[in-house]
Order: structure tokens, then sequence, then C-alpha cells
């Protein structure tokens, strides 16, 4: 499950009939939000008090919320993470193919989609950003069965 980000998300976070119906199971699934999206995960429960990453203009709300933000651009703890700026978004991407397939699977799908002339020092960014948060073998690391 990936969350962005919107302009209309503090009016959703406000919103408690529509937060109800939002099912999250980290045990099952691997979440991702990026800028205001880490806003809806502290609302629903998915940050708790580990900390996460946002935009700048989110910032406040995520801390007002209870979540410690990082300047960092992405954060995982398990099967849930946060990136903050919408360029971020690619650290997800590396992240969720990562833990879904293998780190070998993410370098390469970076490969493919990054700018022609950037691609090396783009896959090693993508990989520098994610690696910390990641088991250091080819299996899957953190994903259960029947996620």
């Amino acid at each position: 499950m990936l969350i962005g980000s919107g302009v209309k998300t503090r009016e959703i976070t406000a919103d408690a009939e529509l937060l109800a119906q939002i099912r999250l199971d980290p045990g099952r699934q691997m979440i991702g939000a990026q800028c205001s999206g880490t806003l809806l995960l502290a609302k629903l429960g998915q940050v708790g008090d580990l900390p996460a990453c946002t935009d700048l203009t989110t910032k406040p709300w995520v801390i007002e919320a209870g979540v410690k933000v990082r300047d960092d651009p992405v954060v995982a703890h398990g099967n849930v993470a946060t990136a903050g700026g919408c360029l971020a978004s690619q650290y997800l991407a590396t992240w969720m193919i990562a833990l879904g397939a293998s780190l070998t699977d993410a370098e390469e799908a970076m490969h493919y989609v990054a700018p022609v002339g950037e691609k090396a020092a783009y896959v090693a960014l993508a990989l520098a950003n994610v690696s910390p948060f990641l088991k250091t073998d080819e299996s899957p690391p953190l994903r259960q069965a029947g996620g």
C-alpha cells in the first residue's frame, strides 16, 4: 500500500468516519507514505512513537500528531516506511521492491528508470538511503505470507 500526499490530507485525517474505513495491517502489508501521507499514517496509529519522515509543510502537523519527525528522505520500521519530499517517493519504490522481491531487483528497476547519464549515481543514492532498513541477504526480509 502506498499513500501519497495531497492538499486535502488534513481534512481527511479530521474525518473519523472516513479513517475508520481504512484498514492497514503491517503484519500482512508493506505500507509506504510520502509527505502528508505520513500524517495519515500517524492518525491511523501506524507510526506510534517511531520516528518518521514527511515534507516541511506537513512536519508541524505530524509532530502535533505525536510523531517525532526525522529530517531524512526516508525511514522504515519493519513493513512501514515514510518519505519526506515528493522526489523521495523513488526511495519508497526502491524500499518496496527490495522488501517484496530483492535488493538486486530494486537496483535493476531503479537503473531502468534513472535519468540517462545519472544512472550510477541515482541507483547508488537510492540504495544508500534504503539499505539501512533492509536485511542484507537476498530473501524478502520482512514480508509475511498473505501480504
